[in-house]
């Protein structure tokens, strides 16, 4: 479980995988998922942005902008391949 988490959390997140999963009745899987991570990256650049005093400063901190958004999709990543793992029969049965 995401550690710092709000009450909302999951339902944003299920809010999002809702219209992903209504996309992939138009196009492939692969596709969605190829668009969900661009406007991921696209997103979290603006959040990045936004904190930024000037164009310099986002150059100054985009290493560590980039390790920490990298290792936050790790561990996301790494929780939920681990429950589908525990959980494959029961989440893709057909």
């Amino acid at each position: 479980m995401t550690t710092d988490a709000d009450d909302d959390f999951y339902k944003r997140a299920d809010a999002h995988i809702h219209i992903a999963n209504e996309q992939i009745e138009k196009v492939g899987r692969g596709k969605v998922s190829a668009s969900m991570m661009y406007a991921t990256a696209r997103f979290n650049s603006w959040i990045s942005a936004c904190k930024a005093e000037s164009g310099d400063d986002l150059v100054e901190g985009k290493e560590k902008i980039i390790e920490y958004f990298v290792e936050q999709y790790r561990e996301m990543l790494t929780e939920n391949l681990d429950e589908y793992v525990r959980n494959f029969d029961k989440y893709m049965s057909r």
